[in-house]
């Protein structure tokens, strides 16, 4: 099957109609956001970019708004799930956890309630996978803790108000996290905000001294060198390579 003169056609026309699909760094990045377990920032990306911008930079696979939607479910699932498998998941959980949501879409009869369904199945990927990252670690503390830190990323977090949340001395939470994870609390956290804030820095048009104050850096400044030190790029920098424009 040729379908050279198709897709010629099709480019000509989006070109004429100026049409902009969105970009595959910016499409994995919400992919691996769900990925991470960070359920809050799943939530409010879903909010700001997703629930009223649906067919922004998305091509039409059916004429018929239901079926194009329903289209587009499949595709997400199809690569959410085996993004979470990558990253952890049982293949077989994944996999089952995609037919069930496949069978409810299947059922609806309006466009909008799929993608409410597709809300619910990027949370329920995202919430999972929060726990896989837990379980990685074997003490019910640790994983309390590990909630604690996400529970509270917008704040300046440190291991004394961790420790007192879990009725714990912070000397015995610090040695016992950094056996379990294979890292220090501190450095923990940062690399949550830090992956945090790679998303919002692609995905939004937010300020950088909006998004220090946000994920509870004591200042830009402070923000831009530990993104850098993370990183490896300025936020500057990795916005010019990851944002849509």
């Amino acid at each position: 099957m040729n379908t050279n003169r198709d897709l010629n056609y099709r480019l000509y026309i989006q070109n004429e109609e100026k049409f902009h699909r969105t970009s595959f760094n910016r499409e994995m990045s919400f992919y691996h956001l769900v990925s991470s377990g960070n359920v809050e920032a799943v939530k409010d990306y879903y909010e700001k970019n997703v629930r009223n911008k649906f067919a922004e930079g998305k091509g039409v696979l059916s004429d018929n708004p239901l079926t194009n939607y329903r289209y587009h479910f499949i595709t997400s699932l199809a690569v959410i799930s085996r993004i979470c498998i990558t990253d952890g998941m049982n293949h077989d959980i994944a996999y089952t956890l995609g037919d069930i949501y496949i069978r409810k879409m299947d059922k609806m009869t309006v466009p909008d309630d799929v993608l409410e369904l597709q809300y619910d199945m990027f949370l329920d990927f995202c919430s999972r996978m929060r726990e896989i990252r837990k379980n990685n670690a074997t003490s019910i503390h640790i994983r309390k803790c590990i909630d604690y830190i996400y529970d509270h990323l917008a704040e300046k977090i440190t291991i004394v108000d961790a420790a007192k949340f879990l009725k714990l001395d912070p000397s015995y939470l610090s040695k016992l996290f950094n056996r379990e994870t294979g890292t220090s609390f501190r450095k923990y956290i940062i690399n949550a905000k830090v992956n945090t804030a790679k998303n919002m820095i692609a995905n939004s048009d937010l300020t950088f001294l909006e998004i220090s104050l946000a994920l509870g850096f004591s200042s830009q400044s402070a923000f831009i060198s530990t993104f850098r030190k993370v990183t490896g790029d300025t936020p500057g920098e990795y916005r010019k390579k990851y944002h849509e424009l």
